[in-house]
């Protein structure tokens, strides 16, 4: 299992504890892969986790560099990428291992995730398109109108989240799948600092013939958002050069399409900044 953190210590030691009590089925390892965090969480696991390997990355080359530094340090025959965020409340590796090992054609295994309240989120969706801009999770459009064709589809809101499913990708916040599969993908591609990662792995994995399936007999427990918290117009950024890349490398279509898509992510992306800088200010204001 490779986690990797920056300065996530309340959320890895819960991780890591509820991980140690509740797994029991299979032998594991876990490689910890810190991004030059501030809040000792290296430190913390060496203390409480023995067992764990700790890599101190001396600078945050973020998260795809570091999970593939982590998958090159561990031994398994089975990669679990998982984000200090989450905790267990059950043997999740257990089912996961056998179902991976009883179906060989599966390139990618994800878990159920419901929130600390008990909440199903949304952790498999379709692949995106243009129309994602406007209908994605968090857009006015997909709020305004929840049942509207686009966002189902990208949401797969249709599907109750209770049954085993071929999906087009699934969140990396917990993300199973045999090493021999993430060796002949190439691994996490380096080009994004964050997000959109687990959405380019997907997708190459489906081109190498291998199918990608959400298992929700399997269910962990994920604070969304609480490994991104600590810089926001950073994540922000991150984010939004993420689509470019990912547009470029599976969407492109012609120049204009191309002017299209990069005017609207950078509008996105300077709206979202300055949404949240006025959010920063007045709540400064208020304090």
């Amino acid at each position: 299992m490779v986690i990797v953190t920056y300065n996530s210590a309340p959320y890895l030691r819960d991780c890591l504890g509820t991980l140690y009590a509740r797994t029991a089925g299979v032998s594991f390892e876990v490689i910890v892969v810190d991004n030059a965090s501030a809040d000792g969480s290296a430190d913390l696991v060496e203390r409480e986790f023995p067992a764990a390997h700790v890599l101190r990355r001396a600078a945050n080359a973020g998260l795809a560099v570091a999970t593939n530094e982590g998958v090159r340090a561990s031994a398994g025959e089975i990669v679990f990428w998982v984000n200090p965020d989450t905790r267990f409340d059950s043997d999740v590796l257990t089912p996961m291992v056998r179902y991976l090992r009883e179906h060989p054609d599966v390139g990618a295994l994800g878990p159920k995730h419901v929130g600390p309240d008990g909440t199903v989120q949304l952790s498999c969706r379709g692949f995106p398109g243009f129309s994602t801009a406007i209908f994605n999770r968090y857009s006015l459009a997909t709020r305004l109108l929840p049942g509207n064709r686009f966002s189902r589809r990208y949401l797969m809101t249709d599907f109750d989240h209770e049954t085993v499913r071929d999906v087009d990708w699934l969140s990396g916040a917990f993300i199973a799948m045999p090493r021999r599969v993430f060796d002949e993908a190439g691994g996490l591609d380096e080009g994004y600092f964050m997000y959109n990662e687990d959405v380019d792995l997907c997708q190459r994995i489906h081109r190498a013939g291998y199918r990608v399936v959400y298992y929700p007999e399997a269910r962990i427990i994920h604070h969304i958002g609480g490994s991104t918290r600590q810089a926001p117009f950073r994540m922000i950024v991150a984010r939004h050069r993420s689509m470019w890349r990912y547009y470029t490398k599976w969407s492109r279509k012609n120049l204009l399409t191309d002017i299209a898509a990069f005017a609207g992510i950078i509008l996105r992306c300077a709206y979202l900044l300055a949404w949240n800088g006025a959010l920063r200010l007045f709540g400064r204001h208020r304090a």
